[in-house]
């Protein structure tokens, strides 16, 4: 494991290895033990995306560590100006040990680790979530005790987060249902990779249909960032496609909800589920922490 740029990268082994070493970094916060497993080690985070649990976690992962994080907008670099991205890479590797990038473009995260020297780390980009998905995977567990056996439904928007569930799910074990309207479905190679898991996934247009007996269910908006010009088109296009009452009544009695947040209250999920399910919902955002902290021991710890 030199980079994490997407979790089809990594084998169902490198994934428990994360989320174990995830689980001992947790362990250790929450006992007052402290090393610095990244002592004097330095960290580029690139933001060509906003984000409030990213940028914190990162950061604060850094520091406990015993790490420095550095901050990097578009604005505070070259690239904003047009400088190209392997140019960018080259220099950013003679000054850090590790560079986190969340931005738009899958293509940007890969040519930063082809043409840098360091460890590359997706934090977000329109193709997928890595960083998310071994946080939900690390809930999961903690919540379940393990993957055997479990279904996991993703009901919204095939997206990036429905790209790296899928992927996360499928190599943990989990079956995986997704309920998305036509138009709107995971990435087209993702899909056919999928098929290869046979009934352990399904994709459907019915949302009660992809509902039936999950132990898990996860939404995320119906338009993400970069998307706010389609907001009218897609709450209309996703209008029913919502984590409710109704739905989770198809699922198992002890059934648990995610959602990587932001959540827009009323759209993907109604308030009432969301706050009966606040504790794994929250439990999840600080489990970024952990696991991202896990992510960096793996790339940069000598």
């Amino acid at each position: 494991m030199k980079h994490l740029l997407k979790l089809g990268d990594l084998s169902r082994e490198e994934i428990l290895g994360i989320l174990n070493l995830a689980d001992q970094l947790k362990f250790e916060r929450k006992n007052n033990i402290h090393k610095d497993y990244l002592k004097g080690k330095k960290l580029g985070m690139i933001f060509q995306k906003s984000s409030t649990r990213t940028r914190v976690s990162f950061e604060v992962g850094m520091y406990e560590l015993g790490g420095y994080a550095l901050f990097l907008s578009d604005r505070d670099l070259q690239l904003g100006r047009g400088e190209p991205v392997k140019d960018t890479a080259r220099v950013l590797s003679r000054y850090l040990d590790g560079l986190m990038i969340r931005t738009f473009a899958q293509s940007e995260v890969e040519d930063f680790a082809k043409y840098g020297s360091i460890p590359v780390i997706n934090a977000l980009t329109d193709y997928c979530h890595p960083c998310q998905v071994l946080a939900d995977l690390m809930t999961i567990r903690e919540y379940k005790g393990s993957f055997k056996g479990l279904k996991m439904c993703f009901v919204g928007d095939g997206n990036n987060m429905a790209n790296s569930l899928m992927v996360g799910a499928l190599k943990t074990g989990m079956k995986f249902s997704i309920a998305c309207p036509k138009g709107y479905e995971p990435d087209a190679a993702l899909l056919e990779w999928a098929k290869e898991y046979g009934d352990a996934f399904e994709m459907t247009t019915d949302v009660k249909k992809a509902a039936e007996g999950a132990d898990v269910f996860y939404t995320d908006v119906w338009a993400s960032m970069g998307q706010e010009e389609e907001k009218a088109q897609r709450e209309k296009a996703f209008r029913g496609y919502q984590i409710n009452a109704e739905v989770m009544a198809c699922g198992a009695k002890d059934a648990m909800v995610l959602h990587c947040l932001p959540a827009h209250r009323g759209e993907e999920i109604t308030e009432e589920v969301l706050e009966a399910h606040a504790g794994e919902i929250f439990d999840e955002a600080e489990n970024r922490l952990h696991a991202q902290k896990a992510v960096m021991c793996k790339l940069m710890r000598d």
